[in-house]
């Protein structure tokens, strides 16, 4: 082995010379790493029958850096997650951990906007958006 650290050009893909077909196909899955899609979450819908149950896995992000919001069906979970200043000044030998936002959304189109309610409980955050009831206005109409 002669590094532990892959040579990568500005544009984040090796040498035209690769040593294996692995590191083609290591180049094509690193290229773009940095985005924030790399950053997402996963998120899980349930159809209740009445309500929807909305799972996102946000382990290792804490209460206060989650905003929750229902807007004309439209349900978006984001996470803002920012480095601390203790952090920055360490000597860190390898750095994973960056400051990083996300948003997930997910379109319920018969969402009602009351009674909601979410609870984090060990890095899964449970959103229940109850669907809205219509009403059926029957009326029984009697033949003269």
């Amino acid at each position: 082995m002669a590094s532990l650290v892959p040579y990568r050009s500005m544009f984040g893909i090796r040498p035209m010379v690769p040593s294996s077909l692995f590191d083609v196909v290591d180049d094509m899955m690193d290229f773009g790493s940095t985005s924030l899609a790399s950053k997402a979450f996963p998120v899980d819908v349930e159809d209740k029958g009445d309500a929807y149950e909305v799972k996102a896995y946000l382990t290792g992000v804490s209460k206060e850096n989650i905003d929750v919001e229902l807007n004309e069906g439209r349900l978006s979970i984001s996470v803002s997650v920012e480095e601390k200043e203790e952090d920055k000044d360490k000597n860190y030998l390898q750095r994973e951990f960056t400051s990083y936002s996300a948003t997930r959304g997910v379109y319920l189109k018969d969402a009602s906007s009351e009674g909601l309610s979410a609870q984090y409980a060990d890095g899964v955050l449970t959103v229940s958006v109850p669907k809205i009831v219509e009403k059926q206005n029957i009326t029984k109409i009697a033949i003269d």
